[in-house]
């Protein structure tokens, strides 16, 4: 069963996108179980890119000869966040690959310190430069998407270097820029005062209690995970994301295909995400799940992502 074509009260189109279609894909996300997350897709390759910042632990599957996807996580998450996807977009015909950003979980080496100049802090400029060098390496414009704060240096990346993108998928990414967290449900008035070491912390403290209710297999990654995860890099992007940039107008006048995707019950109001993926002239996908659609609406996702790189030139 669909929901009417048309727009939704933002404005944003919903066409046989996200939660609008019950089909195959939908029914195998319905049967999803709990993993061991620590454990790579069959066939996949593990390696290090030597990006600005240092050492990148990065996963890869598929062909490299076909149009390559990079899928990238944000704070506090790894590439195995997109365990469940890898397989299916490279049996779709696509390469894929994912990286730990620069001082989270395996990529917990690569930071400022490492520059040819060094700093003393984790910046956007750091981590768009990564991706950049990432990108660089693909034999064409890739198919790429932020998930949550990744979404954000996705933004910055394809404004600098528009060339290297084939798509842009934004992931679960905050919706607004400035001050990132103002409108996150509950806690929005309060995130101005807290500072990047306060965030962080409770970012931190929230995940090992399981306030999300993830699974015992994923809630024991998630633990082993954060044992590893640089906190000052917690810290320093939460900073960042009180002060996101404004890529609106620039994102807008880009004319490849662009997909806002997110869960009914994100961290943000999906009326914001709405607003946003009309900002910017792209199609709004949301599935019936939370923050993390790409562990737990998979198949959904991968559905509209290949449909998405299908309208890329």
């Amino acid at each position: 069963m669909r929901e009417a074509r048309g727009k939704n009260r933002a404005g944003a189109h919903l066409q046989d996108f996200g939660s609008a279609v019950v089909d195959e894909a939908a029914r195998l996300d319905s049967e999803l179980l709990d993993l061991d997350w620590t454990v790579h897709p069959e066939g996949s390759v593990t390696s290090v890119v030597d990006a600005p910042s240092g050492p990148l632990a990065m996963v890869s599957l598929g062909d490299p000869a076909h149009r390559w996807v990079l899928l990238v996580p944000g704070v506090t998450g790894s590439k195995e966040d997109f365990a469940l996807m890898m397989p299916g977009l490279a049996a779709a015909g696509y390469y894929v690959q994912s990286y730990d950003i620069a001082g989270q979980y395996e990529s917990t080496a690569a930071g400022p310190e490492r520059l040819v100049t060094p700093r003393g802090r984790y910046d956007y400029e750091l981590f768009v430069d990564d991706m950049v060098a990432i990108l660089e390496r693909a034999p064409g414009p890739a198919h790429v998407l932020g998930y949550s704060f990744a979404g954000t240096v996705a933004q910055l990346a394809m404004v600098r270097r528009p060339e290297l993108f084939a798509s842009l998928t934004l992931l679960s990414c905050p919706p607004q820029p400035g001050q990132g967290f103002r409108g996150v449900k509950r806690i929005g008035w309060f995130s101005g005062l807290a500072t990047g070491r306060i965030g962080a912390a409770l970012m931190i403290w929230g995940l090992r209690r399981n306030f999300t209710r993830v699974p015992p297999g994923r809630l024991a990654f998630v633990k082993h995970r954060l044992g590893i995860t640089r906190v000052a890099a917690v810290e320093d992007i939460i900073r960042l994301m009180k002060r996101a940039p404004d890529c609106r107008q620039q994102l807008e006048a880009s004319t490849i295909p662009k997909l806002v995707a997110v869960g009914e019950h994100d961290l943000w109001p999906l009326a914001l995400h709405s607003t946003f993926a009309t900002e910017i002239g792209a199609k709004l996908a949301v599935y019936r799940t939370g923050h993390s659609p790409c562990e737990t609406s998979p198949h959904q996702l991968n559905r509209d992502l290949i449909e998405l790189y299908s309208r890329s030139a």
